[in-house]
């Protein structure tokens, strides 16, 4: 799944999001997926298409255009075995087949009249076990079991987003004793983000505050000899030490605040 989020700007004729198979300008790249919303229209639309050998093939279009000039959006881009699904702020909206193979696919451009505010991509399953329809981010608090502890080189992925108006948001993880050696902290009052130790000790991550409201985000721990690194969307952003045996004797997973979560992953 891809999630876009953005706005449409009010002088906005039209943008496309395109799913490319490469990404040089001559010759053009063939484009497995172009979605293509058109706002100048007398009835705007959006057209689905695909490029191949330079030449478009038979377009689908889809009228009653969910997006809203001036307005902001959040688009689900979800990927099945034969076609492509979109959702636009949590409705389903339109579906469209394959005509290149997906696999052929490893750029994505987006161009034209719109201001993007996050691009996340999902590359685990984001269905409910069992499910087929799109995936509605999970209210917290959460709680996972983490039979065999930590280890060097496992990765714990978090995704979802910050709901409109935060106050928190943490992570904590639980030893046998359902002691709590280490929590990882958002303050969006004061925009702080922090580790906190079982003794209540903080210790501030003096990186730029990545959680903003209406926003999807991603937190990434990884587990190293005796500590846990921290990416934010992406960024880097510093490492906490507990101890190899610490980090063993991990056994649960928990995670609250003001976030919907989409994927908890390790």
């Amino acid at each position: 799944m891809v999630v876009l989020q953005g706005a449409v700007p009010l002088n906005a004729r039209r943008f496309q999001v395109d799913f490319q198979c490469g990404c040089s300008l001559h010759p053009r790249p063939d484009i497995a997926i172009h979605f293509n919303p058109r706002f100048h229209t007398t009835k705007p639309h959006v057209i689905c298409n695909t490029l191949r050998g330079g030449h478009w093939q038979a377009e689908a279009r889809w009228p009653h255009l969910a997006l809203q000039k001036g307005a902001s959006f959040l688009i689900l881009f979800l990927f099945g075995n034969e076609e492509m699904k979109v959702s636009v702020n949590g409705q389903h909206f339109l579906h469209y087949r394959y005509q290149l193979p997906l696999s052929r696919v490893d750029t994505l451009g987006i161009y034209g009249d719109i201001l993007v505010t996050a691009v996340g991509f999902l590359n685990i399953s984001p269905f409910v076990e069992g499910g087929s329809e799109y995936p509605v981010g999970h209210e917290v608090p959460c709680s996972r079991a983490l039979p065999q502890g930590l280890w060097p080189g496992q990765v714990i992925i978090v995704r979802g987003l910050v709901l409109p108006e935060p106050k928190d948001f943490t992570l904590s993880l639980l030893d046998e004793a359902a002691h709590v050696p280490v929590t990882l902290r958002a303050s969006f009052a004061d925009r702080t983000l922090a580790w906190v130790s079982r003794w209540g000790r903080k210790k501030l991550i003096l990186a730029p505050f990545l959680f903003y409201p209406q926003r999807f985000f991603e937190v990434l721990l990884l587990c190293q000899e005796g500590e846990l690194k921290l990416a934010l969307s992406g960024q880097g952003v510093g490492a906490t030490s507990l101890g190899q045996q610490a980090l063993e004797r991990l056994r649960e997973l928990r995670i609250s605040g003001s976030v919907q979560l989409y994927c908890v992953h390790y």
